[in-house]
């Protein structure tokens, strides 16, 4: 498919695809991505410089990455050569590479755009370094992963990670009225259609392009509303790939969102998720963690309300079961939070490993034979029930350590409760 912004060398004519007459033919006309492109960004800086370093755009699909590294090209006086990630192998990067030093020992240098560049394997990442290093080639690569958790850390540590995002409505609408004018007439869409339409493209400028090709073909007499644009146009599936980034964002923001007692913002990432084909099964499985991470003895009811959900799930499965998914949600959201019970854990787990392997204290130890009674186990236990108040206020902890201090229950729900209570054993102990 071709890019948005992708520039070539033939004029464009009205035979071409509406996205091939508008690819930008300067940096300054790429529309967004300001961020990147402005007079102080790190590009900006660059090419004020004339110290171009190799690069890795990481942004959404259509919003320019092809097109500003062939400009970058184009203004560098670089070759632009161009491969994917998906249909190059090893061979193919030995005769580019080849090529690359035959042009830089003839005096002009290679700029190398490695689209997708996060399908390379470790292997073939590694085998751009020497030549990154001598010159031969300057890296241009384009990913929409995660460069952290894709690319090496030696590639990474030769390339400068510049992030493009998608484009706004307000980018989105100067590229429509930059395309009316080329098509020279106006959508036939009443501003409520065109809004609509500008939502569909979801931040991607060649979507958008594509869809302002299809709406300009018909036709038809006067504007259209909302209602009938959406009856002939279908709207862009959401990018949702559930193994990557936008995975771990949504659920990410989703568990935010509750812990923030937001069920608004909440529901609204739930639904993300869902729409995006996320398994309800998981997100069942996340909010359970939730209610225990973030909630714990605070709500004792947040627990059970989370299993019965997910098991209502998986009586009714989808879509009547997501109902008690997104209920269960709405009530983590407004329960009172603590992590109090998070904290205790992993603080007692990090104890646990410091301490090794320290014996319990003699007094608590069962003494089942004569040879352990006669080793002192179980001398001077003082059974609870026993004493006054039900509560000894003996050491539980091994007699070479310290006592530790793990819980610390906040004055929310009914961890107040509980830390009324403790705070009464804890004066009882003081006393005894």
């Amino acid at each position: 498919m071709p890019d948005l912004f992708d520039t070539g060398a033939k004029e464009p004519s009205k035979m071409q695809p509406l996205a091939d007459r508008l690819r930008p033919k300067t940096l300054g006309e790429v529309i967004g991505q300001e961020q990147v492109l402005g007079p102080d960004s790190p590009l900006g800086v660059m090419l004020a410089s004339g110290a171009l370093s190799s690069l890795i755009f990481w942004g959404p699909p259509g919003v320019g990455k092809t097109t500003i590294a062939r400009l970058l090209a184009d203004e560098t006086d670089l070759h632009f050569v161009q491969i994917s990630a998906i249909f190059t192998g090893v061979p193919d990067l030995k005769k580019i590479f080849d090529a690359a030093r035959m042009r830089r020992d003839n005096g002009q240098g290679t700029l190398l755009f490695v689209d997708e560049i996060h399908r390379f394997n470790k292997a073939q990442q590694d085998g751009f370094l020497p030549y990154m290093e001598d010159g031969t080639i300057l890296l241009v690569g384009a990913t929409t992963e995660n460069p952290s958790f894709e690319l090496n850390a030696a590639v990474l540590s030769r390339a400068q990670v510049l992030v493009l995002t998608r484009l706004s409505l307000v980018d989105l609408e100067r590229l429509a009225q930059r395309a009316e004018k080329d098509l020279g007439r106006n959508l036939p869409l009443d501003p409520d259609a065109r809004a609509a339409l500008l939502e569909m493209a979801d931040g991607d400028g060649r979507a958008l392009l594509n869809l302002i090709e299809q709406v300009s073909a018909w036709k038809i007499d006067g504007k259209l509303d909302t209602e009938s644009l959406g009856k002939r146009l279908m709207r862009r599936a959401a990018q949702y790939d559930k193994s990557g980034d936008s995975h771990y964002n949504l659920i990410s923001a989703l568990h935010k969102s509750v812990r923030g007692s937001d069920p608004d913002a909440a529901l609204y990432w739930f639904a993300r998720m869902l729409t995006g084909g996320e398994d309800p099964r998981y997100l069942a499985r996340r909010i359970t963690r939730m209610a225990v991470e973030d909630i714990g003895l605070a709500d004792t009811h947040a627990h059970r309300v989370c299993l019965d959900a997910w098991e209502t799930y998986e009586r009714l499965g989808s879509p009547e079961g997501e109902l008690a998914l997104a209920q269960a949600v709405t009530y983590l959201a407004l329960a009172p939070k603590s992590n109090a019970g998070y904290a205790a854990y992993k603080n007692a787990m990090a104890a646990a490993k410091k301490t090794g392997s320290e014996p319990p204290p003699k007094h608590i130890l069962n003494a089942p034979t004569k040879l352990m009674k006669d080793q002192g186990y179980g001398d001077g236990y003082a059974y609870d029930h026993d004493a006054e108040d039900g509560f000894s206020g003996q050491n539980y902890f091994p007699e070479t350590m310290k006592r530790g201090v793990y819980y610390n229950p906040v004055e929310r729900g009914f961890e107040r409760e509980l830390k009324r209570r403790l705070d009464y054993f804890t004066k009882l102990r003081a006393k005894r």
